[in-house]
C-alpha cells in the first residue's frame, strides 16, 4: 500500500490521466532519492498491478501507463574476494587433506566447484604442473596450472586417498557413499562448515574470485586470467577483476610520478 500511496501523493494529475511520460518522470524521481534498482522495480510492479486492476476490473482506465518493459536493469554483483589474512584464517581450520586440496584448487587454479568435483586422476599432470579441465562451463576444455603449495597438498591427499575404482580424484570419506565421487553439494557443505568454524564468510566461488584478484594485483595479464578462468569474453574477466584492483592504484602513482618529473 505504501507504494501506491507514495505514487498517488507524488503524481500531480488524476489517476486516470497518468501517462507513460509521468511514469518515466517518476522513475527519475525515485532514482534521485537513491533507491536501489530492485526497490524501484518493486514500485513499478505495484503500480502496474494497480492499473491492471483499474483496466480489467473497473474499466476505469485505458492502456496501462506502466509498460511491461519499464524496469531498471539489475546488477549482478560479484562475490567479494578474501583478503590475505582471511585466506590464512580459513585454511588454518582446514586440516583434512582432501578438503585442503579441494579448496586450494579453487584458490590457486580458479576452478569452479563443479570442475573440482569432476576432476579425474588422469587429468592431473604433476610433471608439467597442470590440470586438464575436460568439461568446464559450456562443455569447454582448458588447461590450468597449479602452484607449489597446491602441488604439495595434492600429493599428500593422493598418498592418503583410499583405493577405489572411481576415477574421480575427490571421494566421499565417510558414510553410505564412502569411496564414491564427492558431489558438488558435498563440496559446498564442506566450505559452509569451514566458514562457520573459521568465522570467515566465504563460498566456493569467492575462492575463485580471490585468485583472479590476486593475479591481477600481481600484474598478470588480463588475457592470461581470462584463459585460466575459462571466460569466453574478455569483458567478463574485466568485470570480474575490477574489485580492489591494486594494479590500477600502482599504475596511477607510477604515471603520476612520471608526469610530475617533467
Amino acid at each position: 500500500m505504501n507504494v501506491l500511496k507514495n505514487f498517488v501523493v507524488w503524481v500531480d494529475v488524476p489517476i486516470e490521466a497518468v501517462s507513460n511520460q509521468h511514469i518515466m518522470v517518476y522513475i527519475d524521481f525515485l532514482l534521485e532519492k537513491r533507491l536501489k534498482p530492485k526497490t524501484i522495480n518493486n514500485n513499478l510492479d505495484g503500480i502496474r498491478g494497480f492499473y491492471n486492476f483499474l483496466h480489467n476490473e473497473e474499466k476505469a482506465v485505458g492502456d496501462n501507463p506502466v509498460k511491461k518493459g519499464y524496469s531498471l536493469r539489475l546488477g549482478n554483483p560479484l562475490p567479494k574476494h578474501l583478503r590475505d589474512e582471511q585466506v590464512q584464517q580459513l585454511f588454518n581450520h582446514i586440516l583434512n587433506h582432501r578438503d585442503r586440496a579441494i579448496f586450494m584448487l579453487m584458490l590457486r587454479c580458479g576452478l569452479r566447484v563443479e570442475e573440482v568435483a569432476n576432476i579425474t586422476l588422469n587429468a592431473i599432470d604433476f610433471r608439467r604442473g597442470q590440470i586438464l579441465v575436460f568439461k568446464g562451463k559450456g562443455s569447454k576444455g582448458r588447461v590450468v596450472y597449479f602452484s607449489q603449495d597446491t602441488y604439495d597438498v595434492l600429493k599428500i591427499y593422493l598418498k592418503d586417498r583410499k583405493l577405489s575404482r572411481a576415477q574421480s580424484v575427490f571421494l566421499v570419506e565417510k558414510g553410505l557413499y564412502r569411496g564414491k565421487a564427492i558431489s558438488v553439494r558435498g563440496i559446498q557443505k564442506r566450505i559452509e562448515h569451514y566458514s562457520k568454524k573459521s568465522g570467515v564468510a566465504v563460498s566456493c566461488h569467492q575462492l575463485r574470485h580471490t585468485m583472479a584478484t590476486q593475479l591481477l594485483n600481481a600484474d598478470a595479464d588480463l588475457v592470461t586470467i581470462q584463459d585460466l578462468l575459462g571466460h569466453n569474453r574478455i569483458t567478463t574477466t574485466q568485470r570480474y577483476c575490477k574489485v580492489s584492483n591494486l594494479k590500477v592504484q600502482r599504475d596511477y602513482h607510477k604515471a603520476m610520478e612520471h608526469i610530475l618529473e617533467k
